[in-house]
This record gives structure tokens, sequence and C-alpha cells, in this order.
């Protein structure tokens, strides 16, 4: 019975998210601005939370509807996957890019290493999150 909340919260959630992205995209036009408090749902800008808030509104309507726990968990694990790959191949493409989109003193971390080898680190990070993803959907599957 507590799975049937947390699929409607999420569902209510993503659907605010969703709505405030749209305004903050199409009114505001701030679509690059960073959402830090999204970070757990995938959003790391505005901008992105046009797709994956109504993603997670949709995928939490099904589980609430069906109350189906494995389904969720599949695709949880699936959108990260497909997500830690696309940040994989952003991170590898600012690497060798002229256009400098990051300054690396402008990203979290930068007091590590203090030069643009932060993006690789991005990359390593994107990786892990990627190989949790794997392991979490094997482990759903088997």
């Amino acid at each position: 019975m507590r799975i049937y909340w947390f699929f409607l919260f999420l569902s209510i959630f993503s659907l605010i998210v969703f709505i405030q992205s749209v305004y903050q995209s199409v009114r505001k036009k701030n679509s690059y601005q960073k959402t830090p408090f999204l970070f757990p749902l995938g959003i790391f800008v505005w901008g992105d939370g046009v797709i994956v808030g109504l993603f997670w509104f949709v995928i939490g309507s099904i589980g609430f509807i069906y109350q189906d726990t494995r389904s969720f968990l599949i695709l949880f694990f699936l959108f990260w996957l497909v997500r830690a790959l696309g940040e994989i191949i952003y991170w590898i493409d600012q690497q060798f890019s002229s256009i400098n989109r990051n300054p690396p003193e402008r990203l979290s971390g930068y007091f590590l290493v203090k030069n643009d080898s932060i993006w690789f680190l991005y990359q390593l990070f994107w990786q892990m999150v990627m190989i949790g993803a794997i392991y979490g959907l094997i482990k759903v599957l088997k």
C-alpha cells in the first residue's frame, strides 16, 4: 500500500515539475538554468524538465494505476542507463570541443583538480552511474 503513495507523489510532483519547466523554459527563457534540487529525477536544467518531468509523470501514473513495482524499477534503471550514456557522450564531446560550454572553474568538483580534467571526472562519474543502472537492471530482471 505504501507504493501507492509513492507513485501518487511521483506523478503529482513530476506534473508540477513539468509545468514549472515549461514556464521557466518558454516564458522566462531559463532553459539552461541549473536545477540541482531535481537531480534525483535526472533533471539538471529547466529544459530537461520539459521532457523528463513528463516522462516521470507518465511512469508514476502507470505505476499508480497498475501498482507494478517491478516494471517501475525496470523503467527507472533503463532511464538512468540511457541518461548516463548521454552524459558520458556529452562530457567526452566537451573534452575535445573547441566550444567551451562548461568552463572548468564553474563546475562542482573543480577544487579537486583545478583544470579542465574535471571534464573527464564528470565522464567517469557518469560511467559509474551507468554501471549502477546496469547492475540494478540485471538484479530486477533476474
